[in-house]
């Protein structure tokens, strides 16, 4: 064991470290919570999700978690596991922080950081923490020099807090969050290696169109019957549906499925590495081209949707004749929450989610085990169509693997369509999954989604599904 000061440094040997932040209970003690921010070289985050508290406890590279206190003899312990082995190349620090809630690090006593090898116990390194008015402290980092991975003990406090902290590491936090936190105090110095940067602006709403539709060209020749609601529709964005709805109805068509009807219902991934899709309306294109899907083939003419990241929600069900209107409410990305237990974010519409809930982690087998549940509730004649979007970054193979082989006797055809050309992980060989009685999934990933043309993206969409349900009726699920 080698006790440190502050400043001082120690090569780290073992594979897997766990880290300690210990101090002693009594009367009028802040409550202190441990976390862990992943940087890269540049000394900042690559987005909100590499950050690790109690809030977000896992890294989607499983190599960073937040373990949770344990108390005895008048003592707390909160823990921090790092397996160094498994960071991503991208990460060169570790910067091992904590905040304290309801008071000042100098209102808590005994306050020790303590660097363990997680297999062997042993301990590593041992570090006495001084503080004063701070609300927020960095106790430690672990970074790599020359291919080596190293501890330096820091000693820095924020008086700023656990936003101020994490906004200077390049993490967005939510306003009303950062009102929350203690009022800002003269700043300490900034981290060592890394230079303030610009709390990242709030993620603008796609744009409205008009909310009263022009007066009405006729329809063109050849055009389909209206979908309920279709008539309130701004006349270019009707103009769009009705081509698209005949090009849904070819696809159907070359797949030999005409006239086939389905409850159709739409899932949209809202993790943080969304957000740039969300913020160029991408994410907003996708629900329009979808509209011509529900349009042409979903039983009642709506569409049930979820939207999810760390969390599944539940969204308004979508109308065609709302179209403007719910893509501006409820096409949204997932959102931050520094400090749980909050009241519902201010502004929101009372049909919204607070996305706060729904966080910006990725765990698709949360929202799959949740539409499962709702198709089962609710039962209709008709076959289901989930059309599942998603940029990946999964790593949830497992879980997601047990959901889709369990929902095979269901009467559900799981579409998923890649975004991007991230990790996608089982999604990517759902259709070599053996054992099961039909193929209930389809799975394909393009680059650039806005540069699919309409019939491109229909065709691919809809080409598994007709084969799904002749099977399905075979093998008696239908």
């Amino acid at each position: 064991m080698t006790a440190l000061s502050k400043g001082a440094n120690l090569s780290v040997d073992a594979a897997v470290v766990r880290v300690e932040l210990t101090w002693s209970e009594g009367p009028g003690v802040p409550d202190v919570d441990a976390s862990a921010l992943l940087l890269t070289g540049a000394g900042r985050v690559r987005d909100d999700g590499d950050f690790v508290f109690y809030n977000q406890p896992h890294h989607a590279s499983k190599a960073v978690s937040h373990l949770g206190k344990q108390r005895g003899a008048g003592t707390t312990i909160d823990s921090v596991t790092v397996e160094l082995g498994a960071l991503e190349p991208a990460i060169e620090r570790i910067v091992l922080c904590a905040s304290a809630d309801g008071g000042t690090f100098g209102q808590v006593p005994g306050l020790v950081l303590r660097v363990v090898d997680e297999r062997t116990r042993a301990e590593i390194a041992h570090f006495v923490m001084e503080a004063g008015t701070e609300t927020a402290f960095i106790g430690g980092e672990l970074y790599l020099r020359q291919g080596k991975w190293k501890f330096r003990a820091v000693g820095q406090g924020y008086a700023s807090g656990l936003a101020g902290l994490a906004t200077d590491f390049g993490i967005t936090v939510d306003a009303e969050d950062a009102a929350d936190a203690p009022a800002p105090q003269p700043v300490s110095p900034a981290p060592l290696g890394a230079p303030p940067v610009a709390v990242q602006p709030p993620r603008p709403a796609p744009p409205a169109p008009p909310a009263q539709p022009a007066p009405q060209a006729a329809p063109p020749a050849g055009a389909h019957s209206l979908t309920k609601g279709e008539e309130h529709l701004p006349v270019d964005m009707r103009k769009r549906l009705d081509l698209r709805k005949q090009q849904v109805a070819v696809s159907l068509t070359k797949h030999g499925a005409t006239g086939i009807t389905a409850r159709v219902i739409l899932v949209l991934d809202a993790s943080g590495s969304m957000s740039f899709l969300y913020t160029r309306g991408v994410v907003a294109d996708v629900v329009e081209r979808m509209a011509a899907v529900a349009a042409q083939l979903d039983d009642d003419g709506d569409m049930q949707a979820w939207t999810f990241a760390s969390n599944p929600a539940r969204l308004p069900d979508f109308r065609i004749g709302e179209l403007p209107e719910w893509t501006r409410l409820h096409v949204r990305c997932g959102e931050l929450s520094l400090f749980g237990g909050k009241k519902r974010k201010k502004g929101l519409d009372d049909s919204q989610v607070d996305m706060r809930s729904v966080g910006i982690q990725n765990e698709e087998q949360k929202v799959i085990a949740e539409v499962r549940a709702y198709v089962r509730q609710t039962p209709v004649t008709a076959p289901t169509l989930v059309l599942f979007f998603s940029d990946g970054g999964i790593y949830r193979n497992a879980q997601i693997e047990k959901e889709l082989r369990e929902a095979v006797d269901e009467p559900i055809f799981w579409q998923f369509v890649g975004l991007g050309k991230s990790n996608y992980g089982v999604l990517e060989r759902l259709d070599t999954l053996a054992g099961r009685r039909v193929d209930n999934t389809g799975f394909f990933a393009v680059d650039d989604i806005s540069t699919v043309p309409d019939q491109e993206l229909y065709d691919r969409l809809l080409s598994e599904f007709p084969q799904w349900t002749a099977a399905a009726r075979g093998a008696g699920i239908l």
